[in-house]
This record gives structure tokens, C-alpha cells and sequence, in this order.
């Protein structure tokens, strides 16, 4: 089904979620007509663990100087991603499986990254960030102004988790959550609703304090407290889990080759989108098995997989 994702998106949409949604809607229409969606629980009700990771982040990268920051990030980004990989290996064989696929190199980036950040929203930036440069990637690009990139502009004054909040309610959830299901389900002739975005239960949510939705290092507390009331504990007390496939993977073995041809070096000279160097370094790191770069290639292939067809057309 991967190649006929540009159809179904009808653009290039590059969350790999994508895949497992479209499956989920074909098993469903077997059953149903429609089906109801909770998407926006988590943008409304502070459910996404990386609002409660972003705020213990801050807490401690916030109270180092920045000439200290700044000194620890420029040591840790000293080294490439695969040389701290390079050191890194003769340690997997001594660690549980799951420290031992863990891919450092990027990690330490990212540390470094958030290191270098002036505010906890640049931190969030980042974090949501694949490419952090666009430019070093498309031939021409200047990446277009957003809620996301305006952040400094916007005057915020709330805590950092509802800015969050708010950014994701603009930006992630309306212009991938939302696109995603929709195209997927409708794909399959299964019509979805989404009542969490009724607007009366908006404007509700939003007049919520903060403790009321996060509290005790979990999202979602008055949801929580209402579910409980009518479902058994054990099916919503566990922990969340990613909509997510072996992306990482597929590309080192059953996608190769077709992620090979699109991202030939001469085609993407030829086609004139792209610098072929950067990505052309991680798709050989990424096969290679030296560090895991699926975001940044799954951008690419899709942009690419989606341009095939609408220049066959």
C-alpha cells in the first residue's frame, strides 16, 4: 500500500502513521459506516508525554548559564552522530537489548541542540523539528512563517505547557492529526467524527486551570476522572503508546530499493528540489545501520514518491 500513499494523501504527507491509520479504516469499514475519533483529547487535555518531558527538560537545562550551555553543546556536537555511534559499539554487547539498539548519536545531537536553545519554547521547536535547516535541503527554501516559527513574536506569558498546547492545537493537530485520518478513513469510504473538537468542548477545555488537566506527571487527569466512573480501570490506566511502524527497518530491508531509486543522486540532481548531499549522507548512515534518520528520509521519499505520479500523469 506505500506507493499508493501520494494518491490517497493527494499531496506530499510524510507522517508514517499514515500507514497504520489507513489499515486500521479498511479493517473497521468491514463493520461500520462511521466511527468516532478522539483526536484532540491530547492538544485540549495536556495528554502527550512530551509536554510533562519538555518541562522537566527546562527545569534543569534552564538553570545552567548559557556560556555553560553553550560550552556543553558546542563539546557534545564536537563529534559527528556516527563517531559517538562508533564509540558507543563495543558497549552493546554488555547492555539489555533494548540500550543496546539505542541509536546515541542522535541522542547526543538532540541534548546539544536543546543545550544551545535560549527559551523553552526553541526547545519545542526543535523537538518537533526534523530537518532543522530547510534550507540546507531545498534548493531556494525559506521555511514560511507559522505559529511555530513566530513563537518569540507571540508575547507568551503562560506556562510553557499550555503554549504547547496551543501550538499543537494550530499547527500539529489541524494540519497532520486531522489531514491524516480524514484522507485515511474517507480513502475506505468510512466517515469519522471527532467530538473532542465540538467547539462548545473547546472553549470548555480552554477555560480549564492547568491542574485540572495535568496533575501528579499525568496528562489527561479530569478525563481520567470521568472514565472512571464508566470504564474499568484497567483498559484506560496504562501507559501510551505510538501509532507507530518500523519505519527505521523497512527502509534497511523491503524498502530499499524503492527508497534507492527515489533517492538516486542523479535523479534528484535532475528533478532540482533537493541538495543531493545531505541526503544522500543520511540515506548511506540510515542502510548502514549507523544512525536511524527515517523522519528525515520518509520526508524526502514522500515528497518524491508524490512527484513520480504527478509527473506521470
Amino acid at each position: 500500500m506505500i506507493p499508493r500513499l501520494p494518491t490517497l494523501y493527494d499531496e506530499p504527507f510524510s507522517d508514517s502513521s499514515q500507514i497504520p491509520t489507513f489499515l486500521v479504516s479498511h479493517m473497521a469499514r468491514q463493520h461500520v459506516t462511521v466511527a468516532l475519533s478522539g483526536d484532540g483529547g491530547d492538544e485540549l487535555f495536556g495528554g502527550y508525554p512530551r509536554y510533562l518531558q519538555m518541562t522537566n527538560i527546562w527545569r534543569y537545562v534552564g538553570k545552567l548559564p548559557p556560556v555553560v550551555r553553550n560550552a556543553l553543546a558546542a563539546a557534545l556536537m564536537s563529534l559527528s552522530p556516527d563517531a559517538w555511534n562508533r564509540m558507543y559499539r563495543p558497549l552493546r554487547q554488555m547492555l539489555p537489548r533494548r540500550l543496546g539498539s539505542f541509536p546515541l548519536g542522535n541522542k547526543v545531537f538532540t541534548l546539544a541542540q536543546i543545550l544551545a536553545c535560549k527559551h523553552p519554547e526553541d526547545i519545542y521547536y526543535g523537538l518537533l523539528s526534523h530537518w532543522k535547516n530547510p534550507a540546507q535541503v531545498v534548493i531556494g527554501a525559506r521555511e514560511p512563517g507559522t505559529v511555530l516559527t513566530h513563537r518569540r513574536q507571540s508575547n507568551w506569558n503562560a506556562d510553557i505547557e499550555h503554549y504547547m498546547m496551543y501550538v499543537d492545537s494550530m499547527s500539529y493537530l489541524p494540519d497532520d492529526i486531522l489531514v491524516k485520518v480524514d484522507r485515511a478513513a474517507m480513502g475506505v469510504s468510512l466517515e469519522t467524527r471527532v467530538p473532542f473538537l465540538d467547539h462548545r468542548l473547546v472553549e470548555f477545555a480552554w477555560r480549564l486551570p492547568l491542574s485540572m488537566r495535568i496533575r501528579n506527571g499525568q496528562g489527561k487527569w479530569i478525563l481520567r476522572q470521568v472514565l472512571d466512573k464508566h470504564v474499568p480501570r484497567a483498559l484506560i490506566d496504562r501507559p501510551k503508546m505510538g501509532f507507530g511502524v518500523p519505519i527505521d527497518s523497512w527502509l534497511r530491508g523491503p524498502l530499499r530499493d524503492w527508497g534507492e531509486a527515489l533517492l538516486n543522486e542523479q535523479r534528484l540532481k535532475r528533478e532540482g528540489f533537493f541538495d543531493p548531499a545531505p541526503i544522500r549522507q543520511k540515506w548511506h548512515q540510515h542502510v548502514a545501520g549507523q544512525c536511524n534518520w527515517q523522519s528525515h528520509l520518509w520526508n524526502v521519499l514522500m515528497f518524491q514518491a508524490w512527484l513520480e505520479i504527478e509527473q506521470s500523469q
